[in-house]
């Protein structure tokens, strides 16, 4: 797969940065797939981020939102020497990991859950009144008719 640098349009789109840089972002291979999600639609407008944690416990994960990106991050604190377990065979990864997902406007984190292992966000997409269509009323009032001066008699047109 090619790779195109999108580096020469920052000269000249002024006040597009936020663009370019999706599409710089969109071109990039994401090289690790850790954790494996999920993002399922709900309802209208409810969406589900779910991704798979196994390992993790809630105080080792965070979830923040700056601007309109969703950044979920999992750090597994050092262990201590209480923890004396010997591994014949260790396959649940318990590395660390930033995910970072793009949100749509209007869109806002709701909550998130963890439960057996997913990790669960909620997303809504709230549209103010502001933006939102809103209909306008057509006057159906009719025109006054023309009048006509003929002969300095006014006459209906």
């Amino acid at each position: 797969m090619r790779t195109v640098d999108f580096s020469p349009l920052y000269r000249s789109i002024v006040g597009f940065d936020r663009l370019a840089d999706l599409m710089d972002s969109a071109t990039k291979v994401e090289s690790q797939g850790y954790p494996p999600y999920n993002i399922q639609h709900v309802a209208e407008d409810e969406y589900l981020i779910e991704l798979a944690v196994a390992g993790f416990s809630d105080d080792d994960l965070s979830v923040e939102v700056q601007g309109n990106v969703l950044t979920v991050t999992g750090r597994i604190a050092e262990k201590t020497e209480a923890d004396t377990r010997r591994f014949l065979h260790r396959g649940i990864a318990e590395r660390a990991f930033e995910r970072r997902f793009h949100l749509a406007d209007h869109v806002i984190v709701s909550g998130a859950e963890l439960r057996n292992g997913m990790l669960s966000v909620q997303l809504v997409r709230e549209i103010p009144e502001s933006a939102k269509p809103r209909s306008i009323a057509i006057n159906t009032e009719a025109a006054p008719k023309a009048k006509l001066i003929k002969g300095g008699k006014t006459e209906a047109a």
